[in-house]
């Protein structure tokens, strides 16, 4: 199992104290440091079974700067979105658990962080 972190994020630590609680046997990835490529969110975002509009930070400065609140949210749309999170990659929603069973998880309460569990025991 590997999980994206921020260190700064408050959720990212409470999600790591709740898989160092649980024993977890996990990977972490500080991904605004190793940054995931536009074919690695891809990846990711099939997994979790998302669009990559449902996993973007609108807030954020950079989110602002683009104008992604105007950005089309469709087909048509969908690889400028993937090449939005790879070049600025505080827009990924944080943390990511990849289970391993091959799913993911938006991991953003304990419920989520237990769930990404479940599925890496079965």
């Amino acid at each position: 199992m590997e999980i994206w972190i921020n260190p700064a994020c408050s959720k990212c630590r409470s999600a790591i104290s709740l898989l160092d609680a649980e024993g977890a046997d996990y990977t972490v990835r500080r991904y605004l440091e190793d940054v995931p490529g536009e074919d690695e969110i891809r990846a990711v975002l099939d997994r979790l079974g998302l669009e990559p509009w449902d996993i973007t930070r609108t807030q954020e400065a950079a989110a602002k700067e683009l104008g992604l609140k105007e950005w089309a949210r469709d087909e048509t749309a969908r690889d400028r979105w993937i090449t939005a999170l790879a070049e600025h990659p505080r827009l990924i929603q944080r943390p990511i658990i990849t289970a391993d069973d091959g799913t993911a998880i938006v991991a953003r309460s304990n419920e989520a962080v237990e769930e990404a569990l479940a599925r890496s025991r079965s």
